[in-house]
């Protein structure tokens, strides 16, 4: 019998999407639930399962090519299907096994599963660690909990790379923490040489073409769309941060200590918060068909983050109605989705106001692209040490500069450079901070 897979309405006004990459071909077995293909939405990336267990007859449409919903997308031979994947299990059914995309046991085991599941839960890596033992490589098992376990999964980390620093050589949530962080700073500086790189080869008269498309198209589109749209005006200020570096040092043994990795990021969003309060026309939006400005009731943070593919903006909700410490812990969360390819298209939406931050990277200011539809976006830069004079007296102080973009449509540099101040203010006594 043969079944053919169509796109689906998989929500937020979707009707079309673009193949970013193929899992399989013509002529493969294919288990139910098996990732089928990457498709990229305007919201998110997804990845697609197979709603049935056959064989492949037909995969319809090339990578970077869009296709509508509705459209047929796979045709599979579903016929005799569980015994012919139990011969491909069992024998290759005549393809390379090792080249197949690696199934979890709870997928494997599931038999109701017979259509397909919404888009934010298709996005899911899976990995050969969620039903076989972790070994190393000399073939003993790594020690590990369970909730070790599962954050490793989360965070696409492979247990036998990670040295258990517990006892007995047991892997911790911590380092599974540390070495995913050095495999991204690893990437990005792979990314940075590959940039110095590619600057050699032009400069040789060489080139390489690279199609534009998935999340590095939708980027290109959007912040086209922004720049066209949008009349920005930037406004740079400095600040001294001593007393924020002060107050996080103070208490990041703590936040350590209820499982929170404490960055500067949730005082910031803090300050900006209490900020928006004072200022709503900054967190609004303008309907240009009904030329009215909407301005908004929440208060949902985006936050700029790096993934593999390219910049993405997870969505931390409802910034007004939590402490620090729960900032915190949806960012860093929020963080590893992003790094791992795994946020839902409800995490991707929504935002209302934006910050983007480069960490150590920061420079000294920049220029930063409005979010489209807000109406400013925050550039936070590094902090670093530096000579400035206070009461006539020259000092060593912790200086930061801080970027915002506006949309001059709606708010002029006047109101821009009070709401900039009001962020200044709440982040150079932050203690008032805590008591939000």
């Amino acid at each position: 019998m043969r079944f053919e897979f169509k796109l689906p309405d998989i929500g937020e006004g979707m009707v079309e999407g673009e193949i970013s990459k193929w899992h399989i071909k013509p002529g493969n077995t294919i288990l139910e639930d098996q990732p089928m293909l990457d498709l990229m939405t305007d919201k998110a990336a997804v990845t697609i399962p197979a709603p049935k267990a056959g064989k492949v007859v037909e995969c319809r449409g090339k990578e970077g090519e869009m296709v509508k919903v509705g459209s047929v997308l796979v045709v599979i031979d579903t016929a005799d299907s569980q015994s012919k994947v139990n011969a491909s299990v069992s024998a290759g059914a005549g393809h390379d096994l090792s080249s197949m995309p690696t199934l979890s046991q709870d997928l494997i085991s599931q038999s109701e599963a017979s259509s397909p599941k919404p888009a934010h839960q298709w996005n899911n890596s899976l990995s050969a660690s969620d039903f076989s033992p972790s070994t190393s490589t000399n073939g003993g098992k790594k020690l590990a909990a369970p909730a070790t376990r599962r954050l490793a999964r989360e965070l696409g980390v492979d247990l036998t790379q990670v040295h258990g620093t517990g006892e007995g050589g047991r892997v911790t949530s911590e380092d599974v923490k540390n070495f995913k962080e050095k495999k991204v700073l690893s990437q990005e500086s792979a990314q940075i040489s590959g940039v110095n790189a590619f600057a050699v080869n032009v400069s040789e008269g060489k080139e390489e073409r690279v199609p534009l498309r998935g999340l590095r198209k939708k980027i290109a589109e959007k912040m086209s769309l922004s720049k066209s749209k949008i009349p920005h005006f930037t406004y740079v200020e400095e600040l001294d941060a001593s007393e924020l570096v002060k107050l996080r040092n103070q208490n990041d043994e703590k936040a350590q200590s209820a499982g929170v990795r404490l960055t500067y990021l949730p005082f910031i969003i803090k300050a900006v918060v209490l900020a928006l309060k004072a200022f709503p026309f900054v967190n609004s939006q303008l309907d240009e068909e009904k030329q009215e400005v909407v301005l908004k009731k929440e208060y949902n943070i985006g936050i700029a983050a790096a993934a593999p593919d390219g910049l993405t903006v997870p969505v931390l909700k409802h910034a007004d109605q939590k402490s620090l410490l729960q900032i915190g812990k949806e960012i860093n969360e929020l963080g590893d989705k992003a790094r791992s390819g795994k946020l839902t298209l409800d995490e991707l939406h929504g935002s209302t106001f934006t910050i983007t931050s480069l960490g150590p990277l920061g420079g000294i200011f920049a220029t930063p692209i409005i979010n489209y539809p807000e109406a400013a976006i925050l550039g936070v830069h590094k902090i670093h040490k530096r000579p400035v004079v206070k009461e006539d007296q020259i000092v060593i102080r912790e200086m930061m500069y801080v970027s915002l973009s506006f949309d001059h449509r709606i708010i002029d540099g006047e109101v821009g450079a009070r709401f900039t101040q009001q962020i200044i203010d709440y982040l150079q006594s932050p203690s008032w901070l805590l008591m939000q």
